[in-house]
C-alpha cells in the first residue's frame, strides 16, 4: 500500500475514534457525577522495509478527568454528593460491585435505595432496604436514618450505611453511564475518610465549550485526511498515465 495513503487512512480512523470519545462525553454532559474520558494522540513510525520516512498518529484512551463537577444545591434529603475523592458503591449491570459519583438517590417500589439510573446502592452488608417511614436522613459518613411512621421527629433509627470507597484512580475503568469498576473485577474496601454532602448533587465535569470546539477541530482534521487520500489517489492515477505514455 502507498505509504501516504496508509498515513491518511489511519489518521482518519483514529480521528473517528477520538470523535467517539468526545461524543460520549457530550452525551453525558448532564449525567450526574459523570467524569469525562480523555483521548490522546501519539506519533508512531510506519513499519516496513526501507527508510522510516512516514509517521502517523494513533489515538488511545488516556484515562478519565478526575476533577470534580460543580455542586448543585437541591435541598432534597436523598440527594448526596461525595466530598473530594471517593465513590458510592452500587451493584453493576453484571451483578458485581461498581462505583459511581451519581448521588441522585431514590427508593424503588420495593423499598431499595437506588440511583437515578436504577443501580442498587450497596451498604456494608449488601443492598440497602428502607422501611416505610415519615422521613429519611443521610449523614456525612453515609449512615441512613429514618423517622418511623407515627413517631416524633426526634425518633430517628439508623437502618444502614452507604458503602463509600476510595480506590486508586489508575485501578478503575469507566463503563457506560458513568459507572466505574476495578480493572481486576475485585471489590474495594470501605473507606471511612470518604464523606458525603446532603441536599446537593455533583454535576458532570464535562466542559461543554471545550467539547464543542474539539468536535469541530476533529471534524476538520478528518476532512483533511480524506482530502489527503483523494490527493494520493489522484497522484497515483497521474503517475500511471505518465508511465503508460512512455
Amino acid at each position: 500500500m502507498n505509504r501516504s495513503l496508509y498515513v491518511a487512512m489511519t489518521g482518519a480512523k483514529d480521528i473517528l475514534d477520538a470523535q467517539a470519545v468526545n461524543n460520549f462525553n457530550l452525551a453525558n454532559a448532564s449525567t450526574t457525577g459523570f467524569k469525562a474520558d480523555l483521548a490522546a494522540f501519539q506519533s508512531q513510525a510506519v513499519a516496513g522495509s526501507g527508510y522510516a520516512s512516514r509517521v502517523y498518529a494513533t489515538d488511545s484512551l488516556a484515562g478519565w478527568d478526575q476533577s470534580e463537577g460543580a455542586l448543585i444545591t437541591t435541598g432534597r434529603p436523598l440527594d448526596v454528593a461525595v466530598r473530594g475523592q471517593g465513590f458510592i458503591a452500587v451493584q453493576g449491570p453484571d451483578g458485581g460491585e461498581a462505583y459511581t459519583r451519581n448521588g441522585d438517590l431514590h427508593l424503588s417500589p420495593n423499598g431499595l435505595l437506588v440511583t437515578s439510573t436504577n443501580q442498587i446502592v450497596l451498604g456494608d452488608n449488601g443492598p440497602i432496604s428502607v422501611p416505610p417511614s415519615a422521613s429519611i436522613k443521610i449523614a456525612g459518613d453515609g449512615t441512613i436514618s429514618v423517622q418511623p411512621l407515627g413517631q416524633p421527629a426526634e425518633s430517628l433509627a439508623a437502618i444502614g450505611r452507604i458503602k463509600l470507597v476510595n480506590p486508586a484512580p489508575e485501578t478503575l475503568t469507566q463503563e457506560s453511564g458513568g459507572l466505574f469498576q476495578l480493572a481486576n473485577g475485585a471489590s474495594a474496601p470501605a473507606d471511612a475518610s470518604v464523606k458525603l454532602a446532603s441536599g446537593v448533587l455533583e454535576s458532570s465535569n464535562v466542559d461543554l465549550a471545550s467539547a464543542m470546539v474539539n468536535m469541530i477541530d476533529l471534524a476538520r482534521n478528518f476532512d483533511l485526511q480524506v482530502k489527503a487520500m483523494k490527493a494520493t489517489d489522484t497522484n497515483a492515477a497521474a503517475s500511471t498515465q505518465l508511465l503508460q505514455a512512455t
